[in-house]
């Protein structure tokens, strides 16, 4: 059975899917939007969402907490900027709009963006 097992592997081991959720991450607190396959963006957006609504409270410990996981200080700063744009929002900071089947492998494409 599989109850309360919701980890996506993604096709990869724990270490190099940490690594890659890392790095999409970041990417997309950079460039505000990113292209990816739905299913890490679907993982994404998890990760993303949480690590704003953390940088909602504006203390110490969330901004640490934040830091820990992306490990770069630039964009932790990103985070905590986007944490006082949705204040006032409970949620849904994020959307996935498809965008169709790539060329090589036909992997269903999607971006994952930040709602205005």
């Amino acid at each position: 059975m599989r109850h309360k097992r919701n980890i996506q592997k993604l096709g990869r081991n724990k270490s190099q899917r940490k690594s890659l959720i890392k790095n999409l991450a970041i990417s997309f607190f950079q460039n505000k939007k990113i292209t990816t396959t739905e299913a890490r963006a679907k993982h994404l957006r998890r990760i993303v969402e949480r690590l704003i609504t953390i940088a909602k409270s504006q203390d110490l410990t969330s901004i640490r907490r934040i830091n820990k996981f992306l490990n770069q200080p630039s964009t932790t700063k990103i985070v905590k900027d986007m944490g006082l744009r949705y204040r006032e929002r409970n949620g849904g900071y994020t959307q996935i709009i498809k965008k169709g089947n790539r060329k090589g492998d036909a992997g269903e494409t999607v971006i994952l963006q930040l709602t205005t």
